[in-house]
């Protein structure tokens, strides 16, 4: 199900899109507490071209987002800030399984306490039925996306680092419903991320097993055209989660070549472009031993 070999694209997609949410979604709040510091540093880590600059980074701006909790415990733009933060740097730049499972708690941590403060119904969301989780997000409406979306985004991380238990396993159909509301609200949000995010949910297991390629694929698609093709991380994910599955060798390198063809510098994309065309090498190496 969620365990299978190439279920790393999962997290990679997750934690690129929580990248991208972090340092575009938390300017705002932080701007007004230090002017222009925070654009500034909004633009420089997005456009990047050196993930490893941003990964010995990070963990200074962890302890950043955590003072400013600290400061503001009730604030859910802070709060929502500082679980996008924690979810990427768990999903991509920590290699120790122990210590990237303490990062997913504490980033889902945050992320919940954001949508209690937003909407009452919002408290305790994660621990619920999956009919009351159904019925809670029905009554969500746009003012929620930004937490609804900070919530998915660090649970999917929070359930790929505990892959080993089956309670976290089982929270998927969850978070898939919340994912369904974000696409009623706002389809176009985050360059089309959830999209992303449904089309891998939707092939991690196979066809007779529940699994829905076809309408995965359809999501892929969406998501290309939202971002006009300029998030390569979707035709990554795309090939990965799709072309691989069903064992289709010509759009896996049809779409992994565009990736190598593009160039990744685009503002607000570079970084994630840049991560997107090393996994894109490293699938096209393999592609002759997998296929």
């Amino acid at each position: 199900m969620f365990l299978r070999p190439n279920s790393r694209g999962a997290d990679r997609a997750v934690a690129l899109a929580a990248v991208s949410f972090l340092f575009t979604g938390c300017s705002l709040f932080i701007g007004n507490a230090v002017d222009n510091a925070a654009d500034n540093l909004t633009s420089a880590i997005l456009n990047q071209d050196d993930p490893e600059t941003v990964r010995d980074g990070a963990p200074a701006y962890l302890l950043l987002m955590d003072s400013l909790v600290e400061g503001a415990p009730q604030d859910p733009d802070i709060l929502q800030a500082a679980s996008s933060l924690y979810a990427a740097y768990a999903a991509v730049f920590v290699e120790d399984p122990e210590r990237a499972a303490r990062l997913a708690v504490r980033s889902r941590n945050y992320a919940s306490r954001a949508l209690c403060e937003v909407r009452e119904s919002g408290c305790g969301l994660v621990g619920l039925s999956f009919d009351e989780v159904e019925n809670r997000v029905a009554g969500f409406d746009q003012r929620d996306v930004d937490a609804l979306y900070t919530l998915a985004v660090s649970w999917l991380v929070y359930i790929r680092t505990h892959s080993e238990d089956w309670a976290a396993i089982a929270d998927l159909p969850k978070v898939e419903a919340v994912l369904q509301r974000l696409l009623q609200l706002d389809e176009t949000y985050e360059n089309g991320s959830v999209h992303l995010f449904l089309g891998v949910l939707k092939t991690l297991r196979p066809p007779a097993l529940g699994g829905e390629p076809e309408v995965a694929r359809e999501h892929f698609e969406r998501a290309i055209e939202i971002s006009d093709g300029r998030d390569l991380s979707v035709k990554v994910e795309f090939a990965r989660n799709y072309a691989r599955v069903l064992y289709e060798r010509e759009l896996h390198d049809r779409l992994l070549t565009e990736v190598l063809e593009t160039d990744p510098v685009y503002p607000g994309l570079t970084l994630m472009n840049t991560v997107a065309q090393r996994d894109a090498i490293v699938l096209l190496e393999e592609a002759d031993e997998y296929f």
